[in-house]
């Protein structure tokens, strides 16, 4: 006992020493539960806020001690977000380039192990160990998404550990998310390495999407819906589908390239719809593809007066629910697309609802769904609960981060 007494107070010793220049934040006591359970987050009611802790500048790197001051992690602090702490690493660590590199490196050897190409989200924020940062690669393209005031403040370390790492030939700087909103930090979409002449072609599921990096939605394309799908495509084989809140053609082009018959793309966005015709130009299939551009309920509805069924229908919306407060109005919304979606789902079709809101689990979409199929009066069947691509790994005690939910149904 009393020579692991002294190994203890050795190694906090050792750690007080190494954060000694470094800010300090401590626990409330009786807090933090969630966070020594595995959590990467402390949020803002859990720590003392006296004038000095308030004092601190949003992205300040500190050293987190628990209420009897024992140092427990190094963190990245903003005191003006909800989530005032993002653990980093143990006590005593630098944060500087060196760090990033091999963090980075760790996330880019997982990928090149799940992919033979360089298409993929190279960083999946806590969940690769770098929390608030996302970045998206497109062959010698690459992201970032830098959604947490850290990450900002350490630009200049960021992008030489990016270069060191994969030297990429273009970095896109896209701070235009809404996550920077809950940080206080301001909207910047920035080219810093090399040009971008056009939407970069991104081959996928034996499609080849163009993805606008520049001006499309988050960092241009979604790559957590890959195997969906994939999925959806070998569904699709020689039926017709219809791809509700398209964006550039996602499970529409997987789809036809898969050989569906013929596939109709639903959006309310001429850009996205644009990039996706050019697309599926590109790809010898534009003679497969019908697109309709206006409001997803509204063309829903059209379709339903007009009896038009197809084999496998696809509602993928976009955050209904993006946080609690707005969940009773997003359950209603997907309650909506569920019944209408269903409802152009022939008998023996297949029916899909996709949610990617943090605020909406499993099982209450699953239970919207289920509430739309008995409003129409339809039966099926559950036959898969898809999630998102392994390049977007979930933190084992961060549910937040397993955000993606895709129901796959047969309909009678």
């Amino acid at each position: 006992m009393s020579a692991i007494r002294t190994y203890s107070e050795a190694m906090t010793t050792a750690a007080s020493k190494s954060h000694a220049r470094t800010p300090v934040v401590r626990l409330r006591p009786k807090t933090g539960g969630r966070f020594f359970a595995g959590a990467p987050w402390v949020y803002a009611n859990e720590l003392v806020m006296d004038r000095r802790s308030r004092a601190l500048a949003p992205g300040t790197i500190a050293t987190l001690e628990d209420s009897d001051r024992v140092a427990v992690a190094t963190v990245a602090l903003n005191m003006d977000s909800k989530i005032a702490a993002r653990r980093l690493d143990a006590p005593g660590a630098t944060i500087d380039a060196d760090w990033l590199r091999m963090r980075l490196s760790s996330a880019l050897a997982l990928r090149e192990r799940l992919f033979d190409q360089p298409f993929y989200r190279w960083v999946h924020a806590e969940a690769d160990g770098l929390p608030g940062l996302v970045i998206d690669r497109f062959g010698e393209a690459v992201v970032v998404q830098p959604n947490a005031a850290w990450v900002e403040n350490l630009r200049t370390a960021l992008l030489s550990a990016i270069d060191q790492t994969a030297g990429p030939a273009q970095i896109v700087w896209n701070g235009a998310s809404r996550a920077r909103a809950l940080e206080g930090l301001p909207q910047e979409l920035r080219l810093l390495k090399g040009e971008i002449a056009g939407p970069v072609r991104t081959p996928m599921n034996g499609a080849v999407y163009l993805a606008d990096l520049l001006g499309g939605q988050k960092t241009g394309l979604f790559y957590d819906q890959r195997p969906n799908h994939e999925f959806a495509a070998r569904l699709a084989e020689g039926g017709r589908m219809l791809d509700v809140f398209s964006h550039v053609g996602g499970f529409g082009l997987a789809a036809l390239a898969a050989g569906a018959a013929h596939a109709t793309l639903v959006d309310g966005s001429e850009p996205a719809l644009t990039l996706a015709a050019e697309a599926a130009d590109g790809m010898g299939v534009a003679d497969r593809l019908d697109i309709r551009r206006g409001d997803a309920f509204d063309v829903m509805r059209e379709l339903g007066q007009s009896e038009d069924r197809f084999d496998l229908v696809v509602c993928d919306p976009p955050a209904f629910a993006p946080n609690k407060s707005a969940l009773d109005q997003g359950l209603h919304a997907y309650a909506k697309t569920a019944r209408l979606g269903a409802g152009l789902t022939i008998s023996g079709g297949f029916f899909v609802l996709c949610s990617c809101s943090h605020a909406v689990d499993l099982t209450t979409l699953q239970g919207v769904a289920s509430d739309a199929l008995r409003r129409l009066k339809r039966t099926g069947r559950l036959i898969h609960v898809g999630g998102a691509g392994a390049d977007h790994p979930v933190h084992p005690h961060l549910g937040e981060t397993g955000y993606l939910k895709a129901l796959f149904y047969q309909l009678d």
